[in-house]
């Protein structure tokens, strides 16, 4: 008879890998909540959008992809020094218009890094450096080390984005380096525009089919409304208002009168340009 440790690692074996994916839940750390409103301090970006603007692209397919293979040695020592900048920021001293920003990119343009580290590589979920015999990708793999404290990926999103601000929209402003996750935007977000720009990533997330098709009648959406259905709604009708806030005239039309998901897929391949 096999072991109870021998069961679980059959079963293991046997289940789909999509089906090991479970997102973490938003559990707040507290020691990140400090700000101060009184600063008048910045944070400055600007490397984040030269680079941005050298080596991303809008494919005709409406995808944001990076051009990985192209990023040269001098850029990549940017890159470095960036990270290096905003690890030596002591963002609790700043607002909270600040921070935000901050996080945000500091999470794209730390896993930008890893893909880079590891390039080539087909997707994200290949780079397995985090720690655990059943962890899987580089998420919980502590990157850097901000006042005093060691970050990961899951840390940034899932225990600062996500529970100090409870905005659904950080969902379409942190990238995963995949087809199937809302585009990177071609610029850094700042304490003046980051409305602007959780709300055109919203809309262009919600209005490409890899966000929401309507298939049979039926809405075919991203399994980010899966994965982190309690961020967007507490349930199928929730969710839905929420993507109908945002869908053009057209695909509004289609989601009225639906009142339930039907499905959801995620597409994990590599955002880099095509042929690469």
């Amino acid at each position: 008879m096999l072991s109870s440790i021998a069961w679980l690692l059959l079963i293991i074996v046997a289940a789909p890998a999509q089906a090991l994916l479970s997102a973490p839940k938003s559990e707040l750390w507290e020691r990140w909540t400090a700000h101060d409103e009184t600063s008048t301090a910045t944070v400055d970006h600007s490397d984040w959008t030269r680079f941005l603007a050298d080596y991303l692209e809008k494919s005709p397919d409406g995808i944001n992809r990076m051009r990985y293979a192209d990023v040269n040695a001098a850029d990549r020592e940017r890159l470095d020094g960036y990270i290096a900048k905003l690890t030596s920021t002591a963002i609790s001293n700043y607002r909270r218009a600040e921070q935000l920003p901050y996080w945000i990119n500091f999470y794209n343009a730390l896993t930008l890094k890893i893909v880079l580290d590891h390039y080539p590589v087909k997707s994200i979920q290949d780079i397995d450096i985090s720690p655990g015999l059943f962890s899987s990708g580089p998420w919980d793999k502590k990157l850097v080390t901000v006042e005093d404290e060691n970050l990961s990926l899951n840390d940034i999103e899932h225990r600062i984005l996500r529970p100090i601000w409870k905005d659904p929209r950080v969902h379409y402003a942190v990238n995963c380096a995949s087809i199937g996750c809302p585009n990177l935007m071609p610029q850094a977000f700042t304490a003046e525009n980051t409305e602007t720009l959780l709300e055109q990533g919203a809309r262009d997330y919600i209005n490409h089919p890899r966000g929401v098709e309507i298939v049979d009648g039926k809405p075919v959406t991203s399994k980010i409304y899966d994965w982190f259905k309690g961020d967007f709604g507490n349930n199928d009708e929730e969710v839905l208002a929420h993507l109908r806030r945002y869908a053009e005239p057209a695909l509004r039309e289609k989601l009225n009168g639906i009142s339930r998901l039907n499905g959801h897929r995620y597409d994990w391949m590599l955002n880099g340009v095509a042929g690469e």
